[in-house]
């Protein structure tokens, strides 16, 4: 990487950092219109590893500028603080080399216009560099009311939850068994020098613990490899034999890994993918192209179902419900910065809502899958008992323990466990 190209890469992150911690802007978001901007794969590379690793170690950095700093960073200064959090994170977390990731980042400091601010930035690099960060609790990044309502929910397992959380998550990969065999892909990637694990109960999964660019996956743009979560994988085994054909109705379906799954293994399914969201619909279609697979799109409010279903009762409806994504804080660490106490009753209604809806357009016989990847009770336990009350004739089917800990007939798995991400299953059939 050349010097020029260096001070970029710390640019572009401080300013994506500065979104995403000042302004409530998506990681994920302010990333996709970043990273097109980047031709060298390894400065894309960079540029996310260091955004992934300021937002993890936020809490350390910041008391850091806390004990360090004779006077506290004002909002005019919110620039400079997430510069400062770029170079910690370098330093520190990353470990690059010390000489390159100093003078990059200091250079950075005139690169945005603040060249008076150059030596207190280099000194202060310079002491996390000898000292490392101060250690934090590690629950010290989640919001104070998500910090009792998970040691309230799972009092036995908050600390795990809130330690894993903070972890950087292995690469899990989802091999399209209509393209080849899982053990026959491994091959392929230990012919690229690619180790990958097998994980067991899991006809799909491989996982990588070293950081890859999806692209870099033999085959990956012809479809012979998706990157999905162990626990998102499992879903689809809910829906296991299902007979040739039938109608899948799968109801907020972007960005469309799970229709992707379901597709692969049985390309005869009759699947609708349906997405409030236009524009997330396109992703939906982009990734069912890509694996070479089919369905019907629509665009329209799932709720709403006099606006979008023709009366033919679904066979399957596959519900992966929004929610409060507390249970990927380590693939979406901003999750924390950006949730509110407030959000859960609305996503509360919102789910039960869909449920409803869900199980309208559902045929007598039929299997309704309701998943997140929420780790609340709210969101879980709580709404399988609320959905019971309003449809006793709702036949809620038992999951032994390799889905996770028991919540109200449902199953939640929590982050980190079997290194996968935290996630909550429950399956009816409709008597």
């Amino acid at each position: 990487m050349n010097t020029q190209a260096g001070v970029a890469v710390r640019v572009l992150a401080t300013r994506v950092v500065d979104a995403v911690m000042h302004r409530g802007r998506s990681l994920k978001a302010e990333l996709a219109a970043c990273l097109p901007r980047i031709d060298d794969a390894r400065d894309r590379a960079l540029l996310e590893a260091i955004c992934f690793a300021v937002l993890r170690s936020r809490a350390r950095s910041e008391a850091a500028l806390g004990q360090w700093m004779s006077r506290p960073l004002g909002p005019r200064d919110n620039e400079l603080r997430a510069l400062l959090h770029v170079g910690f994170a370098q330093v520190v977390v990353l470990g690059l080399p010390p000489h390159a990731a100093l003078s990059a980042t200091v250079e950075a400091v005139r690169a945005l216009g603040r060249p008076h601010q150059d030596k207190v930035v280099n000194a202060l690099l310079r002491r996390a560099q000898r000292e490392g960060l101060p250690a934090v609790p590690a629950d010290a990044l989640w919001p104070e009311w998500l910090r009792r309502q998970i040691r309230a929910d799972w009092p036995e397992h908050a600390e795990a939850i809130f330690e894993a959380s903070q972890q950087e998550a292995p690469l899990w990969l989802r091999v399209n068994r209509s393209r080849g065999s899982r053990d026959e892909y491994r091959q392929r990637l230990a012919d690229a020098g690619i180790v990958a694990d097998l994980a067991e109960g899991m006809a799909d999964a491989l996982v990588l613990h070293e950081p890859l660019a999806a692209t870099a996956l033999p085959g990956f743009a012809q479809g012979d490899v998706s990157v999905q979560d162990g626990a998102a994988q499992r879903v689809a085994d809910l829906a296991a034999a299902l007979p040739n054909g039938v109608r899948v109705l799968d109801m907020c379906a972007a960005p469309g890994g799970k229709s992707a799954h379901l597709l692969e293994r049985d390309p005869s399914l009759g699947l609708v993918a349906l997405d409030v969201d236009a524009r997330r619909l396109q992703r939906v279609r982009e990734t069912l192209d890509r694996v070479g697979v089919s369905a019907h799109l629509q665009a329209a409010d799932a709720t709403d179902t006099a606006s979008w279903w023709d009366g033919q009762p679904f066979d399957v409806v596959l519900l992966d419900a929004p929610c409060s994504a507390t249970g990927i804080v380590r693939r979406q660490p901003d999750v924390l910065l950006h949730r509110r106490a407030e959000d859960l009753a609305a996503l509360t209604r919102l789910q039960a809502n869909l449920m409803d809806a869900a199980w309208h357009v559902l045929a007598r016989g039929g299997q309704l899958i309701y998943t997140t990847c929420s780790i609340l009770h709210a969101e879980n336990g709580r709404q399988i008992e609320a959905f019971r009350s309003r449809h006793p004739e709702a036949v809620l089917d038992a999951l032994d323990d390799t889905w996770g800990h028991e919540d109200a007939g449902g199953r939640q798995c929590l982050p980190g466990e079997e290194d996968r991400d935290g996630f909550f299953y429950a399956s009816w059939h409709k008597a």
